[in-house]
């Protein structure tokens, strides 16, 4: 089997929560498929590069995928269907990552103390 980061974006006028289930859903509609997944992360709402159907935000998950080409088919086809997915994106990868991806671990930093000292004016 193949091995795919999935990168999806929700309507910003759902709620986290609602996010939360539809990434549990998605999980076991792969599981039927015949595909699993590895790792799921949350994002949070964030900010887009451009607007998307009069939209300036938007809820990104990202999921790490270990199965079959026509699991990652239907998954694309559901997204197409669905009127709470904005965007995805499918890319194969030789290996999954089990670490935390540089979005989560940005956001655990939390403190800006890496920036340098500060310049009072």
């Amino acid at each position: 089997m193949a091995f795919y980061e999935h990168v999806l974006i929700a309507r910003p006028d759902i709620s986290p929560a609602q996010v939360e289930t539809l990434m549990e859903e998605l999980s076991e509609f792969l599981g039927k498929q015949g595909a699993k997944v590895e790792k799921t992360e949350y994002w949070g709402l964030r900010n887009l590069a451009y607007p998307i159907n009069k939209q300036r935000k938007g809820h990104y998950s990202l999921f790490n995928i270990d199965g079959p080409a026509d699991a990652i088919h239907e998954l694309e086809r559901a997204h197409r269907i669905s009127d709470d997915v904005m965007r995805y994106m499918t890319i194969r990868v030789d290996e999954l990552d089990e670490t935390p991806s540089p979005i989560l671990s940005r956001k655990d930093r939390g403190d800006r103390s890496d920036r340098g000292p500060r310049r009072d004016s």
